[in-house]
C-alpha cells in the first residue's frame, strides 16, 4: 500500500516524529525535496539502490571457487 499526499511549495510531511520531507522547489516539472533525518537513517535514491543490488548480484556470480578455497585456507591458518 502506498500513501499519496499532495504538497505545495514549502509544505512538508513528518514521518515518525523525526523525519521531515519538505518540497523545496518545483521547476520544469521537477520536484526537489529536502529531507531532514537523523544521521543513522540511510537515505538513497531508489535507482541507485537498485544499481548497487544488481552490481552485488553480478559480482557474486563471478566467484572463482578455486580462489575462494585458497582464501579460506589462508584465513584458516591464522
Amino acid at each position: 500500500m502506498v500513501l499519496v499526499l499532495a504538497r505545495k511549495l514549502d509544505e512538508s510531511i513528518v514521518i515518525s516524529d523525526n523525519i521531515i520531507v519538505k518540497v523545496v522547489s518545483i521547476e520544469n516539472g521537477v520536484v526537489k525535496l529536502g529531507i531532514d533525518a537523523p544521521e543513522e537513517i540511510s537515505i538513497m535514491r531508489s535507482e541507485l539502490l537498485e544499481q548497487v543490488k544488481e552490481q552485488n548480484i553480478s559480482a557474486a556470480g563471478k566467484i572463482d571457487l578455486h580462489e575462494l578455497t585458497e582464501l579460506s585456507n589462508i584465513l584458516g591458518k591464522k
